[in-house]
């Protein structure tokens, strides 16, 4: 008998013991090539000795001291690096620790910025439909992925939401890549004119969609018409780079291959690499500079914002994908993992569609591979495929509501940095079997 109140409590869950590279492994010492990452957190694997040793260190030396009395060496170095990194004025780093909180800052930000500056009527965002922002009440109210609303919707603040870019299933017949990007930014130039156009605080969008949709790049171009919207209306921009940032996509932030800086964005899982919990937001001078020349105090915090343990790994994390050169890799092994993954469901009936950026790759289900029609969600394909992939020693990251928050059905593939270029082989081979028995 548990006592840990399990997400799904009525499932049995094998014990992991061990990690060892690419490998976890269970307690009867059953290997599983881990081609997610949990959910895209394991960037490094599992067990990296330099990030062990830097966690070691700095809990001998100093594991934690309260932001509102002290700053810490890791903390200060590792801000300094991520403002060194990021695109544009992109310069000042609040420590959180996760994802969810990283967007809840953000938000908060957003709407202080304005207050400050004068603009207290600004008090709207406006998302994407099929996001997922995290699950913090303001982080799911401004998500798009209508299961993880629907229970708390009473509870959530208003939000409104805009087209995703989502070419494989909205853009039109005949549409080109600038007349589709031309429509969404129309559309969201509309959704702020309804709702006043000195009312709106912010547009939220994952810069490439992560666990709800699988992996949806955005057409090129689009990120440069949203942010020219945003400016022509005093709108802010936020990146939620949760899943695809840290050098999931190739590129330490994802936007940078968009040629575009957001005014906030929010980072997490690749920043620790699940060595221990920590996320950011990291906004540009301006924004900063209105807090400090305004209120002088950004009102938000949590006790363990800025942890000196969780900076010491997220140091020795980027630095090990620096020196490692693991970016490149990333890129090549990205190339080879979509062109597997290509080749072998070539003929394959439910295989709709291959997408994504490095090694963030999403495999979208079909019933029908001409109609594009999804799979009768009664069946829960996607949970099939995970089964099949576990008793075969693979871990994947499959959802269903892909296309709406019911219907349709993913596989999420975000293998860590380290991959080579058999592990990329075995993965492609093993999900190869896995979708053919679940879909048989």
């Amino acid at each position: 008998m548990t006592h840990v109140f399990h997400r799904n409590p009525r499932s049995k869950l094998p014990v992991a013991v061990a990690g060892e590279g690419m490998a976890l492994i269970d307690h009867e010492g059953k290997r599983y090539i881990d081609a997610s990452g949990g959910a895209a957190v394991s960037c490094l694997g599992h067990g990296h000795p330099r990030v062990v040793e830097a966690i070691k260190a700095q809990v001998g030396q100093l594991a934690y001291a309260h932001t509102s009395f002290f700053t810490t060496e890791p903390a200060e170095k590792l801000a300094a690096m991520l403002a060194e990194a990021a695109p544009g004025s992109l310069n000042h780093v609040y420590f959180l620790s996760g994802g969810s909180e990283a967007v809840e800052a953000a938000l908060k930000l957003a709407r202080q910025y304005h207050v400050e500056t004068g603009q207290p009527q600004r008090r709207y965002f406006i998302a994407r439909r099929q996001s997922y922002h995290g699950n913090t009440l303001g982080a799911l109210a401004i998500g798009g992925n209508a299961w993880r609303r629907e229970m708390f919707m009473p509870l959530l603040i208003e939000a409104h939401h805009v087209s995703p870019c989502y070419a494989y299933r909205e853009r039109h017949d005949g549409e080109s890549d600038a007349q589709y990007v031309q429509r969404l930014a129309d559309e969201l130039e509309q959704k702020i004119l309804s709702l006043g156009a000195d009312a709106v605080a912010a547009f939220v969008a994952e810069t490439v969609v992560g666990a709800t949709a699988g992996a949806v790049p955005p057409v090129a171009g689009y990120f440069r018409k949203m942010r020219a919207v945003c400016d022509k209306y005093g709108v802010l921009l936020i990146l939620d780079e949760v899943m695809s940032g840290m050098g999931r996509t190739g590129y330490l932030f994802a936007c940078e291959e968009d040629g575009i800086v957001p005014d906030i964005v929010a980072i997490a899982k690749g920043l620790g690499a699940g060595y221990q919990a920590i996320g950011a937001m990291i906004c540009s001078d301006r924004i900063y500079e209105a807090v400090v020349q305004g209120s002088g105090f950004f009102q938000h915090g949590h006790t363990y914002i800025g942890h000196a343990t969780a900076c010491a790994a997220a140091i020795a994390v980027q630095e090990t994908i620096r020196d490692e050169n693991l970016l490149a890799n990333v890129r090549d092994r990205g190339e080879q993992l979509r062109a597997g993954l290509r080749e072998v469901f070539a003929q394959h009936a439910n295989v709709g569609d291959i997408r994504g950026r490095g090694l963030f790759v999403g495999v979208e289900l079909v019933a029908d591979r001409a109609s594009k029609a999804p799979l009768d969600p009664a069946l829960r394909t996607h949970a099939r495929v995970k089964a099949e992939a576990m008793k075969r020693g693979l871990l994947v990251y499959p959802m269903g509501g892909t296309i709406d928050g019911r219907n349709g059905d993913h596989i999420l593939l975000a293998p860590p940095f380290i991959a080579t270029q058999q592990d990329i082989a075995d993965i492609v081979g093993r999900l190869a079997e896995a979708v053919s028995a679940a879909v048989a």
